[in-house]
């Protein structure tokens, strides 16, 4: 935002006013907010050292994460974004209790995937942060160090995924040269480490990725592919697929979700606008794509004869990117538009899919679609539940986040 000076050219702290975006529904948002706090609260004795992965299908319990598991960070996540509202140690000594399961993934190399990204900033960067803690910071930066190095020349993109014994062959050999739309999220881990240290190669590698999603995963007309398959020899770009998604040309909801919020966020530590643009460009993609209850459908180019699951997860992390994309703009009439499209969502989920009020759910949003093509349409979901708690902060006027 812009400082207004005086008459004698010195800052008027009557205009140093932080950004809060123009929501219609304060009141209601502010509520859920504390509802949502309360929940995860409650939450803390039930999950003890554990931490959600999806829910036991037909119930509103939650299965829980292996050792090597990409989810693991967002009830953590949810622990320190808890401890930001209110200053409560306990959110802080929960979240603090998970660091041995971190460190056991430093220690295990052949976890380590653009995930990374997730797991890190939701946990060390968020400790240290908010704590300033040095240990955090030393994990969080050895994160860094693993993630840079999964750059791989000629390819142009931070090696994303890894072969896994359950692919069939011909996947598990896409993957090795595959850029997905996930690994948007992860960049943030990298533009953190840059600032944290002054090494400018994270910075290099995280906006060589960063384009290359920009430039491959986006179509003309800001719809996305899920995944974009290179020549590993050449580093030359092969074709568009899903793994997700309904089809190769089709735009899976979560997808672009991950897209909106991490160019907006990437803007927002960057200040380069093409990041912010090519988010608004997504964002008024999805605009009247939305279902009645201004939810996600679980792909937004489904063919009539299919059947329309909504994703509550891909609502939740699409709301909070459009409330930073708003702040990203500032005040204005940019700011209105997309504070007005993330209001529509995150009304929604708050009205029609909040489950914090039932006492036997250990979640906080129902109808999360995990992986329609695997059957799992109808879930609980770790991120989905991390989002909406992000989404509901940024939608009252906070601004500082882990990313």
């Amino acid at each position: 935002m812009p400082v207004i000076q005086d008459a004698d050219n010195a800052t008027s702290y009557v205009n140093l006013e932080l950004f809060q975006p123009p929501t219609e529904h304060a009141a209601l948002f502010s509520a859920a907010l504390s509802n949502v706090v309360s929940k995860v609260d409650t939450l803390i004795p039930q999950f003890g050292l554990r931490n959600p992965r999806i829910s036991i299908p037909g119930t509103r319990q939650y299965h829980f994460c292996i050792p090597d598991e990409w989810v693991a960070s967002f009830w953590p996540g949810q622990l320190w974004l808890a401890h930001s509202v209110t200053g409560a140690e306990h959110f802080k000594n929960s979240a603090r209790m998970r660091r041995p399961y971190f460190n056991t993934v430093l220690q295990h190399p052949e976890w380590h995937d653009h995930d990374l990204g997730f797991l890190f900033s939701l946990s060390c960067v968020a400790d240290y942060k908010l704590t300033g803690d040095q240990t955090a910071r030393s994990m969080a930066l050895r994160a860094a160090d693993f993630l840079a190095a999964r750059w791989r020349q000629p390819l142009p993109f931070v090696m994303c995924w890894n072969p896994m014994r359950r692919d069939d062959t011909d996947f598990a050999l896409r993957k090795t040269s595959t850029l997905n739309i996930d690994s948007m999220q992860a960049m943030a881990l990298l533009l953190w480490a840059a600032q944290e240290t002054g090494q400018a190669s994270f910075s290099d590698i995280a906006n060589l990725h960063l384009e290359s999603c920009a430039k491959y995963l986006v179509r003309d007309d800001y719809s996305s592919y899920h995944c974009y398959e290179f020549d590993p020899r050449s580093g030359d770009p092969v074709v568009g697929y899903t793994h997700q998604g309904y089809s190769d040309e089709s735009c899976w909801s979560r997808g672009q979700s991950w897209a909106i919020h991490g160019f907006a966020q990437s803007y927002l530590s960057t200040g380069n606008t093409s990041y912010r643009d090519t988010a608004a460009g997504m964002a008024d993609y999805i605009a009247d794509k939305l279902l009645d209850d201004g939810v996600c459908p679980w792909d937004y180019q489904l063919p009539d004869d299919q059947p329309v699951y909504r994703d509550t997860s891909a609502a939740a992390v699409t709301a909070a990117g459009l409330y930073a994309l708003a702040q990203g703009f500032g005040p204005g009439e940019q700011s209105i538009k997309y504070t007005a499209l993330a209001d529509r969502m995150l009304f929604g989920l708050v009205t029609h899919h909040d489950i914090t009020a039932d006492n036997d759910a250990q979640g906080l949003l129902k109808e999360g679609a995990a992986f329609v093509g695997l059957g799992r349409a109808d879930n609980m979901l770790p991120y989905g539940d991390y989002y909406y708690l992000e989404a509901l902060m940024r939608a009252v006027g906070h601004t500082e986040f882990f990313w």
